[in-house]
């Protein structure tokens, strides 16, 4: 299945990006595309509230959308264990048409590569037959590379100790070339494999597929001799003997690897570093896939929705390096570029969910008990239970529809989410200047504006010191000019507004004198959008 085109609103998200994103999810997929609803940031108590009501999983999170390690790795890699043999690499390698291949264990734990270069060098430096003393060969490797049958013998896992030798000479002078614990090629010369059997050797390996002679077997027997009988001739066994020698004798154990959740940025750099073709990408010390350093030229992009923003700087980390498909919003243009045309539906109302309902309607696909609860919340949560200034007839007429459809009364169901939204006695000073934080470029200057909406508002004011140090700490953190909060009371309909930053005649020029401790009172304003943000871009122009 391809990738799914994600449905996300803006940073630090309230009730309306979070239910848009899960509604409009909802439309595309009925119109036959595979959407998923996300979120860029943690719920807030109102959201929380909303969603546990009607019983709607949050959002997936995305903290970011760069591309990562697991976006351009395969999946499906075809790995070895150490254990194997070369012979059984070379057929990996050959028939896959592999440059390397990952080493692991049964549990598919990484321990090291293997590449096409480190087997050419093992056979480049083959310059007779091996001694297998060292290489950790065991009989069981020899049978399979050999696809020999065992005569009589032990056990197969046993590691085989002795030079390998063929009987070529005379029997009388056999003693002089072959030495005990020896494995010993020879062809249908009973009485050349009675006088190995005699010296002591390990192991037999009768080639040509000859048939081996009764007294023969009877006496490697008794010596505890091995004895296979092999298909091929004397010569093409010794070239698959040296191919039984085990993939953890030459593959290397320092590799380069990635974690999957590794950022493709970074895992270039350190491709231009070190220059291989394949590097493994490890979860927990186990491989979960590998990646080509050809599939990182062109990564595929996430393609991606904006839901109640269109502002770069309010968008979820990463937002460049994806492809904006469509926006739905209600906010002023904020300067997004795209690479070609998209659809746009941007409308001069309280919600992005008015909107979202609307666009149900219109293409005739019905909305759903539960999410004509949340869409009606969305709408109650960004006017403000419509007293903002931003709500409009067309607002409310929604909002009615929805109600409708969910059984609710307006009135009561938004006085109960409010209120759930407005309890503030688990947040902390930087919990509550990060509540429903936006950020605008106005004129030269960043500016991070928050708004948290209580029923009383003294229980914020009273916490004015820590605030400011709240709100100083983001500007120095994110790198802002000013960090505003905006706190409003539901029930006067007011807003109360503390800042930290420059310049510092911003706030009076645009709003007149403040309050003796520093906050301004703002009788009447509800929303920041229309009755804070206007005003701040007014007094820039003026200073």
């Amino acid at each position: 299945m391809s990738k799914p085109i994600y449905v996300i609103g803006h940073r630090n998200p309230d009730t309306d990006s979070i239910c848009s994103a899960i509604a409009y999810a909802h439309l595309k997929t009925a119109l036959g595309e595979h959407t998923v609803p996300a979120r860029a940031g943690k719920i807030n108590a109102e959201t929380k509230y909303v969603l546990d009501v009607f019983g709607v999983q949050p959002p997936e999170l995305i903290l970011d959308l760069y591309p990562r390690a697991k976006d351009v790795m395969h999946e499906n890699t075809i790995a070895i264990h150490p254990w194997n043999t070369l012979r059984k690499l070379g057929q990996l390698i050959k028939e896959h048409n592999l440059k390397s291949i990952p080493v692991v264990e049964s549990d598919k734990s990484l321990v090291g590569i293997v590449t096409v270069s480190d087997l050419a060098e093992r056979y480049v430096n083959e310059l007779g037959m091996q001694d297998l003393r060292e290489t950790g060969v065991d009989y069981a490797g020899i049978l399979q590379c050999l696809g020999g049958t065992l005569v009589c013998g032990g056990e197969l896992s046993k590691r085989i100790e002795g030079h390998v030798k063929i009987a070529a000479s005379r029997t009388q002078t056999m003693a002089k070339v072959i030495q005990p614990d020896d494995i010993v090629l020879v062809g249908d010369r009973t009485s050349a494999q009675l006088a190995c059997i005699e010296i002591g050797v390990a192991c037999l390996i009768v080639t040509g597929d000859f048939a081996v002679a009764p007294e023969v077997v009877r006496a490697a027997r008794t010596a505890g001799t091995y004895i296979i009988k092999a298909p091929q001739d004397t010569y093409t066994c010794g070239r698959l003997i040296n191919q039984s020698i085990p993939v953890r004798k030459i593959m290397k154990t320092n590799v380069t690897s990635f974690k999957p959740d590794d950022m493709v940025s970074d895992i270039k750099n350190s491709i231009i570093r070190t220059g291989y073709r394949n590097y493994p990408v490890v979860q927990a010390g186990k491989l979960v896939g590998l990646i080509d350093r050809d599939r990182l030229i062109v990564p595929e992009r996430d393609q991606i929705i904006l839901v109640d923003h269109n502002e770069r700087s309010q968008a979820v980390d990463g937002i460049e390096e994806a492809k904006i498909v469509e926006i739905v919003d209600h906010h002023r243009l904020g300067g997004l570029e795209t690479s070609e045309p998209i659809f746009i539906r941007h409308e001069p109302v309280g919600s992005t969910a008015t909107i979202v309902a609307n666009m149900h309607w219109h293409r005739n696909v019905a909305i759903p008990q539960k999410l004509a609860g949340l869409l009606l919340a969305a709408i109650i949560s960004d006017t403000v239970l419509f007293k903002s200034p931003t709500a409009t007839a067309k607002d409310h007429d929604t909002a009615n529809k929805l109600a409708q459809i969910a059984g609710l009364s307006i009135q009561d169901f938004g006085m109960a989410m409010l209120k759930a939204g407005s309890v503030i006695d688990k947040l902390t000073p930087a919990d509550i200047v990060a509540t429903d934080l936006k950020e605008f470029q106005i004129g030269e200057y960043y500016v991070a504006i928050s708004q948290i909406s209580v029923m009383d508002p003294e229980s914020v004011l009273q916490q004015q010191s820590q605030i400011e140090a709240a709100l100083q700490a983001i500007c120095i953190k994110e790198q802002y000019n000013m960090a505003i909060l905006l706190v409003t009371g539901i029930l006067d309909e007011a807003t109360y507004l503390m800042f930290y930053g420059q310049p510092s005649g911003l706030i009076a020029t645009a709003f007149g004198p403040g309050r003796s401790d520093g906050s301004w009172f703002l009788p009447g304003v509800m929303s920041r959008k229309k009755q804070v943000v206007p005003p701040l871009i007014d007094a820039v122009r003026r200073l």
